[in-house]
């Protein structure tokens, strides 16, 4: 109609006489004179194209129920959802059937929301993925769902989700997969949910269902993966699943099937890869499972089962065959010896007698990446047939059998003849240079077309939800392959952490994804091709693989070079830039004239954009906050002489660090946002928020703050001996002695238990670092920078205070939790892992990483070997080596791995005390006259701002899921 238009009015130019002019000149003025128009009318009608009122509306009242502590749906509070890049809501007017933007997406992945979904929810009826995955979230799952007949993904795993399964999901005619996995649903399955014909993914384990699988599940046509393990279910496993004509994964562990048989029809599934059926109280004989060609897995372990083991041979991609903890009697049959995949055959705790057939490993090569296990304990086998030479990568257990009382057989029946795993990591024996990469950086991985290219990754969560195989190691570079080519990425691009076994069993690994090499200048990706690959997860878009099974997606970081990327916040459809090509393309021809008009009109448009943002950016509310001090953006600048360079003290992440004397000869730090900081709002309102209230002499005081004309500025007290971090690198005149490294050391601890245990709520502060620690003039430590902090868990309604507070992951490397970056779980540990980090810096010199060495590890590696004092740190003088040795230990006992096995802060604090008191009194009274006299001990200060530009005593950089677990190793508990 628009190009008719266009026809028209070009026809009425031809019959004007304008003027006098040439007909081909009114020709060249009408085509102008419409480029004009339409271009105009195109950019009025993308503009004003909104979000339909009533999805709108829904959105608002699906915001009211929920709580956001992270602050990060803090942008749904104005404008329209759809053209205002509400964070998580994704848009499109795909059916043209309005001229509305309709909600298609809603991605809340890992958020740390909590709250209820609401009812409203319903009212998205365009919507198709509708993504909440770990968050907090309780309450009910609104029957209004069932409205959402468009919707294809319902992803609500990870939540606390509780009461039963609507009967309205059933209407979802269109839905593929549904996810409420590791909630607290109750209830039974709704016979609805037979009506889901598109439906490939049932992932309901983990949460309290009970009642009897409804046998109309059978009718589902397109059901691939049916997980229910881990539920309340009962009655007896129904005949009718065998019916199922596309199942592949049938996984039902720790339910209670009341003593029922395994349907011999399950004997018929052709195209099933893995029967697991563990701890269900199952009786009666094991099925006939040979037809099953395609088996890679079975475990139907911890039954009652009986009767002798089948002899037909099993599928020959069998990995894992577990019949463990049954009634089993009879013999071992041979046919275990002809499959050349078998990893794990466990038959112990049954009674099984005759004779070991070592057939069964005969055959086996010695290649230590296919291992073995062959766990034969507590029967009543009273031999072994055939040769007793055990191949190394075979591993038989007999313990608890008659043959074991034959002393002969030690490598059968010793308590360590198991095979040990190895840990694969990458290798460290690198030939790049020892200046690591700018943080978030990070040298590629070695199979990288270019050696030593530094580059900034994405970093992906990703766990297996029911693989195919009980050792992965075989598998990895298959896997590798898979992934890779899954999301379309060259295989070099992909790099794939260590993997580790969770409950279930599933397998968990962190994925590291690189940039395609093009020059040295591509050392990270475009925004296209950050959201592409996020789709790729989100979506489930990667193809299925018969061995790997379904996944499950973690957490998508984005570190800084990323930041900027919004993902899933923008409407699609035709864009402004596509219009602009059709119609330019249109008339290209026609007239340079009408190009330069359109040009023009673009850059006016352009520029009206730019001063809209700039007003938005000017126009938030000032904040007001009781009991702190408000600046305004006059008294700033007079303390700063107008923030001149003379007084910069420091530089960071956030922005600039002054040194100011305000009205009444008050010094103080004024640390000042600018524009592109890595911080933001949040920030600087949760250090306002939470300074304002706390008062300990080791925690740093806030004076006040300036939020006026667009700026951000926090008042310090100002610190003149500056950072522990620049302390410890030498930048004092005397040494410092191992009294003033466990003084600082002891206030720092005390600070933080202050948090921990006093703060009303408590705190985690979540970055403890050296260079958050200040020192005054007397040198009395001060815990600073709690832009990143967070409120500790409150008391539930049952008075039930949780352990932990999950949110995404941020912090520093080096100092970081490696369990909270692996789980996302943050505790009061995680603050103690840091300062033990903290501990190791003042004991000996080093940088938390440095060169690639990661400094947990090197003091392990010194303290194992018997060569702990060969890392203290020099400048430090005579000290009493048992007091060196309780600090390191401490220490090292803060960094363990494990959450559970480090002290609290309290028991830091005290065994800091027990410390000090152990030391020479001539020691600590030096140090305590410093407190009197701190002219005893004074730094080297320069008034030259470049000396602090890389040591800030105010600034804090923080990081969104730290890449460098890789620098944290397991440690050994020290002697």
């Amino acid at each position: 109609m628009l190009f008719l238009l266009m026809l028209e009015m070009l026809g009425n130019c031809r019959k004007l006489d304008l003027f006098g002019m040439p007909q081909s000149r009114i020709s060249l003025l009408g085509v102008s004179f419409i480029v004009w128009l339409c271009w105009s009318l195109l950019l009025i009608g993308v503009d004003s194209q909104t979000t339909h009122p009533d999805e709108a509306r829904a959105l608002q009242s699906i915001r009211k129920e929920l709580i956001d502590p992270n602050g990060n749906l803090s942008n749904w509070k104005t404008g329209d959802p759809c053209t205002s890049n509400w964070t998580g809501i994704l848009c499109s007017n795909q059916t043209l059937d309005d001229d509305y933007l309709h909600v298609i997406e809603l991605q809340l992945l890992g958020m740390n929301l909590s709250g209820i979904l609401s009812p409203e929810l319903g009212r998205l009826s365009y919507m198709q993925i509708l993504d909440v995955m770990w968050n907090r979230i309780t309450g009910n799952i609104p029957k209004e769902i069932g409205n959402i007949t468009s919707l294809q993904l319902l992803l609500l795993n990870g939540n606390q989700l509780t009461g039963s399964l609507p009967e309205e999901i059933g209407n979802l005619s269109n839905l593929d997969r549904i996810q409420i996995d590791q909630n607290n649903i109750s209830g039974p399955i709704p016979k609805s949910f037979a009506n889901l014909s598109k439906v490939k993914h049932f992932h309901m384990n983990n949460n309290s269902i009970s009642g009897q699988i409804p046998i109309e599940l059978s009718r589902l046509p397109s059901l691939v993966h049916l997980l229910l393990d881990n539920n309340n279910l009962s009655g007896y496993l129904p005949p009718e699943l065998s019916e199922m004509p596309s199942l592949l994964i049938l996984q039902l562990d720790n339910n209670n099937f009341g003593g029922s048989m395994i349907p011999a029809s399950y004997g018929n599934m052709s195209h099933l890869l893995k029967l697991s059926l563990r701890n269900c109280n199952l009786q009666g004989p094991i099925p006939d499972l040979s037809n099953l060609h395609n088996l890679l897995y079975i475990d139907i372990s911890f039954n009652q089962l009986s009767g002798p083991i089948p002899s037909n041979t099993l599928s020959q991609n069998i990995t894992t065959v577990d019949l463990s903890y049954n009634s089993l009697t009879g013999t071992i049959p041979t046919n275990f010896a002809s499959l050349p995949f078998l990893q794990s055959l466990s038959l112990a705790n049954n009674s099984l007698n005759g004779s070991v057939p070592s057939i069964i490993w005969q055959n086996r090569t010695s290649n230590s990446s296919e291992l073995l296990i062959l766990d034969l304990q507590n029967n009543k086998l009273s031999n072994i047939s055939g040769s007793l030479i055990l191949p190394a990568n075979v591993t038989v257990r007999l313990q608890g059998n008659p043959i074991c009382s034959n002393s002969n057989l030690v490598q059968f029946c010793g308590s360590e003849n198991e095979v040990v795993a190895r840990i694969l990591i990458s290798s460290n024996d690198s030939q790049c240079p020892p200046q690591s990469c700018p943080h978030p950086y990070e040298y590629t991985p070695q199979s990288y077309p270019v050696p030593c290219f530094c580059a900034a990754p994405l970093l992906v969560g990703y766990r297996l939800k029911s693989p195919g195989f009980s050792d992965y190691r075989p598998y990895l570079n298959q896997f590798e392959v898979y992934l890779s080519s899954g999301l379309r990425l060259y295989p070099y691009q992909l790099n794939v952490g260590t993997p580790a076994w969770d409950k279930g069993p599933r397998l968990r690994t962190y994925l590291r994804i690189f940039p395609v090499f093009v020059d040295n200048n591509t050392n990270v990706f475009n925004d296209s091709e950050v959201l592409r690959i996020r789709g790729m997860f989100t979506g489930w878009r990667i193809y299925d693989s018969s061995i790997f099974g379904p996944y499950e997606l973690l957490n998508f970081t984005l570190l800084d070079p990323y930041r900027h990327v919004v993902p899933l916040s923008s409407s699609s459809g035709i864009s402004k830039g596509a219009i602009a090509g059709i119609v330019l393309g249109a008339i290209a021809g026609a007239s340079t004239l009408s190009a330069l008009v359109t040009l023009l009109i673009l850059r006016l448009h352009t520029k009206k954009q730019h001063a809209v943002s700039r007003r938005r950016r000017s126009s938030r509310a000032s904040i007001k906050i009781d009991g702190v001090k408000e600046f305004t953006y006059d008294e700033m600048a007079s303390a700063t002489k107008n923030f001149d360079s003379s007084c910069v003290v420091g530089q960071g992440g956030y922005g600039i660090v002054y040194k100011g004397i305000l009205a009444d000869e008050t010094v103080v730090a004024i640390k000042r946002a600018q524009g592109g900081s890595l911080q933001g709002e949040k920030e600087f309102l949760t250090e306002i928020e939470l300074l304002s209230r706390l008062h300990h002499r080791n925690l740093l005081s806030l004076v006040g703050y300036c939020d006026e004309e667009a700026e951000q500025m926090l008042v310090y007290e100002f610190m003149p001996n500056g950072t522990l971090r620049q302390l410890i690198s030498g930048k004092s005149k005397e040494p410092l002695t191992l009294a003033m490294r466990l003084r600082i050391a002891s206030d720092s601890a005390k600070g933080i238990l202050y948090l921990h245990t006093e703060a009303d709520p408590p705190i985690f502060h979540r970055d403890i670092k050296a260079n958050n620690i200040l020192l005054d003039s007397k040198f009395t430590a001060k815990v600073a920078d709690f832009g990143i902090s967070r409120l500790a868990p409150v008391p539930d309604v049952g008075g039930m205070v949780p352990d932990h507070v999950s949110t995404v992951v941020k912090g520093t490397p080096g100092y970081l939790d490696p369990e909270y970056f692996l789980t996302h779980k943050l505790t009061d540990k995680s603050d103690v892992y840091s300062l033990g980090v903290v501990f190791l810096e003042l004991l000996t010199g080093m940088h938390p990483i440095s060169r690639g060495k990661n400094i947990v590890r090197e003091v392990n590696s010194a303290y194992d070997s018997g060569k702990i004092f060969s890392v203290i740190d020099d400048r430090m003088g005579s000290y009493p080596s048992e007091c060196v040795e309780k600090f390191i230990t401490l220490a090292l006992n803060c960094c363990q791995d494990e959450t559970d096995a480090r002290p609290s802060m309290a028991e830091v604090v005290r065994e800091l005390e027990r410390i000090w008191l152990m030391m020479p009194v001539s020691d600590t009274k030096l140090v305590d006259s410093l407190v009197t006299d701190p002219g005893k001990f004074e730094t080297t200060t320069t008034s030259s701002p470049s000396s602090y530009t890389l040591e800030n005593p105010y600034v804090s950089s923080d990081v969104s899921g730290s890449n460098l677990l890789s620098g944290v190793v397991h440690t050994i508990t020290p002697r």
